[in-house]
């Protein structure tokens, strides 16, 4: 068993999985419509967020000109009205293809006044209508995420925010106390413990995956997947021949992980968000036994976050980013994905430049490993 403790799966000669005697789960059928979408043209793939410092033609076509394979636009930040616009604006200068990535059942702050510190031992009103927060008080969305709240409850804003614990709830209003300092910008993933239950696609979710099938956008991402149902809600309502990716980043997701993988057509790893469940020095052990998995149900599997953190803000990323990539890359990946160093980056196209030049130094490091006489039997094929 792996480090999850569950079944290891192995291919017998014919190339069907065979299941451990010890499995805790049945064998899955692998196989996918062969009329599935594939994406991309590199042999490692690379998708690009867009945001508002690349919708623009000159990144746009910036990026292109590296032959990225996707252009993700994240519906956790891009409002309903403008889905069909943000769709129109990478029609007008490149053929990519786009994938709509689902917003899910992901609790937020509310816009705020610039970023604003909330600071420990200070009082906080939490609100459920959605009003500009500030270090006083601070709006949570969706309500049925604000309404799970109870006293008692902890809700942590952001991966390295503020923590508040409820003390009082007063009908749509709540009274907080923050145990733990930190700043908060607009629009920041939070989370409660206890957990809220949140239906797996939004409504703006699937109003915005109507929007994507006019426009005929054949991919789709849900975010938060944990269980093979939510992955069969995306797909009935996405066009017949979609490439659905199931984004594993909760504890319950990777819980789940091997249906929801066998549901998928394809799998990513958002490490940021597991990285608010599970704790920061576990996340490298679960992404490469997340990518064994996917490996071992042949789904191609992608990382994000947090690869070239550091170009969000400069033209060059540290010696650990590198590294980082490499050793995502030897992990087994099928390709990498850029966030916030593309949608809100200060170069998102030299961001885009480095991920391909390390794919490239990963492709010639692994060639340089293979021995004379295996190259010329690779040449002759």
């Amino acid at each position: 068993m792996d480090l999850f403790g569950t079944a290891i799966l192995s291919v017998d000669p014919e190339g069907n999985f065979a299941q451990s005697p010890h499995c805790r789960y049945s064998v899955w059928s692998t196989s996918r419509p062969i009329s599935s979408p594939r994406i991309g043209r590199m042999k490692i793939k690379i998708l690009c967020t867009l945001g508002p410092a690349s919708f623009n033609q000159e990144v746009i076509e910036g990026l292109d000109r590296f032959d990225v394979d996707l252009f993700r636009i994240n519906l956790s930040h891009t409002p309903a009205e403008d889905v069909a616009g943000a769709i129109e604006l990478v029609r007008r200068y490149s053929e990519t293809p786009i994938c709509l990535d689902s917003e899910g059942p992901q609790v937020r702050c509310g816009p705020v006044e610039g970023v604003v510190t909330l600071r420990e031992g200070r009082h906080v009103r939490l609100m459920a209508e959605l009003t500009l927060g500030t270090e006083h008080e601070l709006a949570l969305w969706p309500r049925a995420g604000f309404h799970v709240l109870r006293p008692g409850s902890l809700v942590g804003i952001d991966f390295d925010g503020a923590q508040l614990r409820v003390i009082d709830i007063d009908g749509d209003e709540a009274d907080a106390l923050v145990v733990r300092s930190g700043r908060v910008g607009s629009n920041k993933a939070v989370t409660i413990d206890p957990a809220a239950d949140l239906p797996a696609l939004s409504q703006k979710d699937i109003d915005a995956i109507q929007i994507g099938i006019g426009y005929g956008v054949t991919h789709y991402a849900l975010s938060f997947a944990s269980a093979a149902e939510d992955v069969g809600r995306l797909r009935a309502l996405a066009p017949p021949a979609a490439h659905i990716i199931a984004k594993i980043e909760s504890r319950l997701g990777v819980r789940q992980m091997d249906p929801i993988i066998e549901s998928a057509d394809s799998v990513l790893i958002d490490r940021g968000d597991l990285s608010r469940e599970i704790p920061l020095e576990f996340v490298p052990y679960y992404q490469k036994a997340i990518i064994r998995r996917a490996n071992r149900w042949n789904r191609p599997v992608y990382v994000a976050t947090n690869l070239l953190e550091s170009m969000v803000t400069s033209r060059m990323p540290t010696i650990a980013e590198a590294n980082d990539i490499a050793n995502t890359l030897l992990d087994g990946v099928h390709g990498l994905v850029l966030a916030a160093e593309t949608a809100v980056g200060t170069d998102p196209v030299g961001a885009a430049g480095m991920v391909v030049r390390a794919v490239r130094a990963f492709e010639r490091a692994s060639d340089s490993q293979l021995l004379d006489e295996d190259r010329i039997q690779l040449r002759a094929v």
